[in-house]
């Protein structure tokens, strides 16, 4: 009964450490990314933009998004990731054609997919059943 319990205890403490490490590294680049959109979506909505600045700022998006996508990608739906991409996409596509204003659309539904992400991979009650 004894040699039970341990491993019962042993598993679960594995599990729960598992989540906090990735819920930590989710925080991060959510964080990491919703930053660096706030910081793009404070230039896209000035009254003189500098095209060459924003596409600056959304290949460093894209390269940072790129570099966590691979460590995510282990653990969170693949569906997930790639709603935030395409939203990416349709932002990256807008600033190339000067559509600002669908641009912070498509900005933030890129931020609330990320949210959603991180609420979702979140270890709650509600989440666990």
């Amino acid at each position: 009964m004894l040699k039970e319990t341990v491993i019962t205890i042993l598993i679960i403490s594995l599990i729960v450490i598992g989540n906090i490490i990735t819920q930590n590294n989710t925080n991060q680049t959510v964080e990491e990314i919703s930053i660096q959109l706030d910081s793009l979506r404070s230039n896209i909505i000035e009254e003189r933009v500098i095209q060459e600045e924003v596409r600056k700022q959304i290949q460093e998006i894209e390269n940072n998004w790129n570099a966590k996508y691979e460590k995510l990608a282990y653990y969170i739906e693949h569906d997930e990731l790639e709603k935030v991409g395409t939203e990416f996409a349709k932002l990256k596509a807008d600033i190339e054609t000067k559509e600002y204003a669908t641009a912070v659309e498509n900005l933030d539904n890129c931020k609330f997919i990320l949210q959603h992400i991180q609420e979702k991979t979140a270890l709650k009650i509600v989440n666990i059943f």
